[in-house]
């Protein structure tokens, strides 16, 4: 009867075992499949978010000119990126979106910035005009003059809208001349420029700099004198 109780309890001992190790298998398979269930979705969720974060913004048009056709060689030396013509702090102060997407676009093309003495002096020109469906603000002033070193008129202009309107529209425009400090010469300019609704992140001075200076840096130097859209 002895051999007979301890060989029973054994028996329990070992089928308690065999239980646990199978809840215990279970419960690796089940956290295993919820981990491996979560790595696949992290992915998809995050291109969700990052979708939903992008801001839309209507097309770029780019008009550029170069002296490639001369020889001159672009994307290397030094830059320096300045506003043109200005004195005034306070719209130095509001073309800081635009100076430093120009400098990290021209980063990005090759050249290094140095802020004084540079190879290349970057001048820029921005304007904003408020539209409506029928006429454009009566009220307009220049930033940073208005004519294009090439024949082109690539001035730009800041409009004052007077009356406003559900109706109305933002065109947001950015020109840029590269002047070789050694003489002088203008050696590239471009223009770039979109229409956002007012009031739209888009519209925003800090979107709208970024998404103008990297549309009119794309391919840079790009084909002289040829206008394209960029997306």
């Amino acid at each position: 009867m002895g051999d007979t109780g301890q060989s029973q309890a054994s028996l329990a001992d070992f089928c308690g075992f065999i239980r646990h190790t199978s809840l215990a298998i279970k419960d690796a398979r089940r956290k295993e499949c919820i981990m491996n269930t979560r790595n696949r979705l992290l992915p998809l969720l995050s291109l969700a978010l990052l979708s939903a974060c992008v801001v839309p913004t209507g097309p770029v048009e780019v008009t550029r000119f170069n002296r490639a056709s001369e020889g001159v060689v672009y994307g290397t030396g030094s830059v320096s990126v300045v506003l043109a013509g200005e004195t005034d702090q306070g719209q130095s102060l509001a073309a800081a979106p635009y100076l430093a997407a120009v400098a990290r676009e021209l980063q990005r093309v090759g050249y290094s910035e140095k802020n004084a003495d540079s190879d290349i002096v970057a001048e820029i020109r921005y304007g904003v005009v408020t539209l409506e469906r029928e006429r454009r603000s009566p009220v307009s002033v220049g930033v940073g003059g208005s004519t294009g070193s090439f024949g082109s008129g690539l001035g730009v202009g800041v409009g004052i809208n007077l009356g406003g309107g559900a109706s109305a529209q933002v065109e947001t425009t950015l020109a840029v001349r590269l002047l070789r400090r050694s003489d002088k010469l203008v050696i590239w300019e471009g223009k770039a420029s979109q229409i956002a609704k007012v009031g739209s992140p888009a519209a925003q001075p800090g979107i709208a700099a970024a998404k103008l200076a990297e549309a009119m840096f794309k391919g840079f130097p790009g084909v002289s004198g040829e206008t394209i859209r960029v997306p």
